[in-house]
């Protein structure tokens, strides 16, 4: 475990502080400098053993005169040892590692990193490297897991640092281990977000604000974020006449002329379709499976002609939504798995019949739940059900760590050779309600641990969920959809729609604030 050494490491340093004139000479030392090469040296730290403050080929710097904050110990992900950040008192440093001779390009370094969580800063990065630093944010891990992260930048004059950074509070800590510096790009080619309700909460008055405070159209602020992609729901006959092809239609060409791409998911039903509920949609009640496969197709058909018809064709079909359980029940539940895949693959056929280019997605719940995955989709390869990407939803207080995302989204990418993304996360950026209606999530106890109900903390649970799908081995992880952003606590506006006069219990998790101001989350739509 991560606290392994501590006890004795705190003596050894309270000692060493002592003998080193109180300690105000380690603040005027210069940094101890490695020698340059052209390739990474000591990658797994693996060189000296136990209790090096500088490891071979490494250099040290601490701001605050505590070098011997970094330094080495039993216990790596791979091999015998790890390097550590932490000491007994507050403390900033960087553990760094200068390369020369590097041949011009994109470079990729990865990193096996854990970390206590509530550090002022932690980041694995690259620079000095011909143009601006590049960065990413260890995540906290509170179960002790390794987190694999990825950063990348253009090498231009030879040269480039692979620098680890901590700026902690006294007792915090960082381990770094199984480095890589390799030619390549990271990046995330979907950066969107699920805007279903949108269009009914305008209808009711919704008002969205810049961050400034300047009221404008809810796409248009998170477009000036960086927001590329956006995600809407297809109900059958839904009881309010929203989120049907007519209100679909109008969205879409709302997010195309944003420049925009485009994401419909259908649910099969006239409400909410999800792992708890599939429910066939009542002008589909009384017919057989033959009828609801036909009834699929033709759907599926008319609402992507109709959008291609309009020049927005999608640019990608989810066919089913979060199908755990499958879709259509009972006819296309799990119970019956070869009904489900002649379901599902009326779907994707009417989706490349419209167009070929569309990518035909396939998206469970419980993101991190390998079992369930491999499951499932073994299921679905063994039938020969169509799909090109693997949608997974997300969320934290239900799903468990960012390692279990990651290892599932690694595996399943490389077990059945398909990208994979994030098809729905969300975070409380408060706890207290607008509305009259609970909300889903309202008190700490059903938070994630590391991240506060706080701008700060919704913020850093974007940042980290998009760092996970971003490292994803061979550039498999497309990107990220934030759940709902512009569903804000307006009249009118539920869950329910039965009911108009239901609140919808998520506006805590929304990207605009109680200000209806944009938060700092939607920042990171701009920094993938």
């Amino acid at each position: 475990m991560h606290v392994l050494h501590r006890t004795a490491r705190a003596a050894a340093l309270r000692a060493a502080a002592a003998a080193a004139l109180g300690g105000l000479l380690l603040a005027a030392l210069p940094a101890q400098r490695a020698d340059a090469a052209a390739t990474l040296s000591n990658a797994g730290f693996e060189a000296d053993g136990t209790g090096t403050a500088t490891p071979a080929g490494w250099s040290t710097y601490s701001a605050t005169g505590q070098n011997s904050a970094s330094y080495t110990e039993a216990g790596g992900h791979s091999g015998g040892h790890r390097l550590t950040h932490w000491f007994s008192s507050a403390y900033k440093v960087e553990t760094y590692q200068y390369l020369t001779g590097l041949a011009d390009g994109t470079y990729t370094l990865s990193a096996r990193v854990r970390s206590s969580g509530g550090r002022n800063a932690a980041y694995i990065a690259l620079r000095n490297c011909g143009g601006a630093e590049q960065r990413t944010d260890l995540p906290p891990t509170p179960d002790g897991a390794w987190i694999r992260l990825v950063t990348s930048v253009k090498v231009t004059g030879g040269s480039c640092t692979v620098s680890f950074n901590s700026d902690a509070h006294a007792g915090e800590w960082a381990n770094f281990d199984d480095l890589t510096l390799t030619p390549g790009s990271t990046g995330l080619a979907i950066r969107g977000g699920d805007v279903s309700t949108l269009k009914k909460s305008e209808d009711r008055g919704g008002v969205y604000r810049y961050a400034n405070g300047t009221a404008g159209d809810a796409l248009a602020v998170l477009r000036s974020k960086g927001m590329n992609y956006g995600r809407l729901k297809v109900w059958v006959n839904p009881a309010d006449g929203y989120n049907d092809k007519a209100r679909v239609l109008t969205m879409a060409k709302r997010i195309k002329d944003q420049g925009m791409k485009l994401l419909v998911d259908f649910h099969y039903s006239d409400t909410w379709a999800d792992p708890g509920a599939q429910n066939t949609p009542a002008a589909w009640a009384s017919h057989g499976y033959a009828q609801l496969r036909t009834d699929v197709y033709n759907h599926t058909h008319d609402v992507l002609a109709a959008l291609k018809a309009q020049g927005t064709t999608a640019d990608m079909v989810q066919i089913g939504n979060e199908l755990n359980g499958g879709m259509l029940w009972p006819e296309g539940s799990t119970d019956n798995w070869q009904q489900l895949a002649g379901l599902l693959t009326s779907g994707a056929n009417a989706a490349k019949a419209v167009s070929s280019s569309t990518k035909v997605a396939l998206h469970l719940a419980h993101g991190g739940d390998n079992g369930l995955y491999r499951w499932w989709f073994d299921n679905a390869v063994a039938r020969g059900v169509p799909f090109d990407v693997i949608g997974a939803s997300f969320y934290g207080y239900w799903h468990g760590p960012l390692s279990g995302l990651q290892a599932n989204l690694d595996d399943i990418a490389s077990r059945y050779g398909k990208d994979v993304y994030v098809a729905e996360t969300a975070y409380a950026f408060r706890l207290d309600s607008e509305d009259a209606h609970e909300n889903i999530i309202d008190t700490t106890a059903e938070l994630v641990t590391g991240y506060p109900a706080s701008a700060a903390g919704q913020a850093a649970w974007l940042r980290d969920v998009m760092n996970v799908v971003e490292a994803v081995p061979n550039g498999r992880g497309l990107g990220v959809f934030y759940w709902e952003p512009t569903w804000t606590a307006v009249a009118g506006n539920g869950w329910d729609p039965a009911d108009p006069s239901s609140g919808n219990g998520w506006e805590n998790q929304a990207l605009f604030g109680y200000d209806d101001r944009l938060l700092p989350a939607a920042d990171w739509f701009a920094h993938r």
